[in-house]
């Protein structure tokens, strides 16, 4: 007899690239989306015996995710939530999943100052994320971005930490702070208008890591997340994940030059990494939300 026993699992299909062109106007819309669908439920024969009988295949899921692309793409969370919804109320043994989706925008080509109808740029900024746990009858979704690369070249300091006999770091009383945010948050709720909440809290974390003189990434990331919470009753948790993208100011006293920060070394790696969550005061914690999310982001 065996002493193994399964645990938890999931199974699905993963980065299902959808592209949904709308086309109703002679102004052509586009949605641009890597879908991730895995389910959650009662898989124990399909993994203990080889009894398929309680297995949705991946490619039906693959096939799912562009089937309902037919009927449009308002938002990512919108669109992972109708499939959280077909696949859980479907199947008897299937209890819940989880559905993650990565946006890729596209910006207008202009002709002549005006923007084309139907010809687009890939855009170089961040990439939009979504993710939608499902649980029985339960819903929670979690928003979010990452590669969204800030950068201030004054107004930052780093002083007055704690120092041993591998110290070596010079205090810095007016450095440049740079770093690619990553970040997610989950809302309380279902009843909400995706791409204004979206846009809003993109805005909020850039306003808060530009307003206010940074003591330490860590203070500024805390900031960003405080913004969020207080004008956005309906998220109780923002997770980051922030690499400090060190730039050391270069030596020019060999070559006869003076360097007042202006001239700096890029340094790609090793690299500080914070990471922390802000929550709300008194929001209840929801740890299954996050199953499958590596790390923080």
């Amino acid at each position: 007899m065996s002493n193994a026993i399964l645990g938890k699992n999931q199974y699905g299909k993963a980065e299902v690239h959808v592209v949904r062109v709308k086309r109703d106007t002679e102004r052509h819309e586009i949605a641009d989306l890597n879908v991730t669908s895995q389910l959650r439920g009662d898989f124990e024969e399909v993994h203990s015996t080889g009894n398929n009988a309680h297995c949705l295949p991946t490619d039906t899921q693959k096939n799912t995710v562009f089937a309902f692309a037919k009927s449009g793409i308002e938002s990512p969370e919108q669109f992972l939530l109708g499939l959280a919804d077909h696949f859980i109320t479907g199947w008897s043994w299937v209890d819940g999943g989880r559905w993650e989706a990565e946006q890729s925008k596209w910006d207008r080509i202009l002709v002549d100052g005006a923007e084309h109808d139907h010809s687009f740029v890939r855009n170089g900024t961040e990439t939009r994320t979504a993710v939608v746990v499902g649980d029985g009858e339960s819903r929670t979704v979690i928003g979010g971005l990452h590669s969204l690369t800030v950068l201030k070249s004054t107004g930052s300091e780093f002083v007055g930490y704690e120092k041993d006999k591998y110290t070596t770091l010079p205090e810095a009383t007016d450095r440049i702070l740079a770093t690619d945010v990553a970040a997610r948050w989950r809302f309380n709720t279902t009843d909400v208008d995706w791409n204004a909440t979206y846009e809003s809290v993109k805005a909020l974390l850039l306003e808060g890591f530009a307003e206010k003189h940074s003591t330490a990434l860590q203070q500024t990331l805390f900031q960003m997340g405080e913004k969020v919470i207080d004008a956005h009753p309906e998220i109780d948790e923002l997770k980051f994940s922030m690499p400090n993208k060190h730039h050391f100011v270069v030596d020019l006293s060999p070559f006869g030059l003076d360097n007042p920060n202006e001239v700096f070394y890029a340094a790609d790696r090793p690299y500080g990494l914070i990471e922390a969550t802000v929550l709300r005061d008194g929001a209840p914690m929801v740890e299954k939300a996050w199953d499958g999310i590596a790390g923080f982001c």
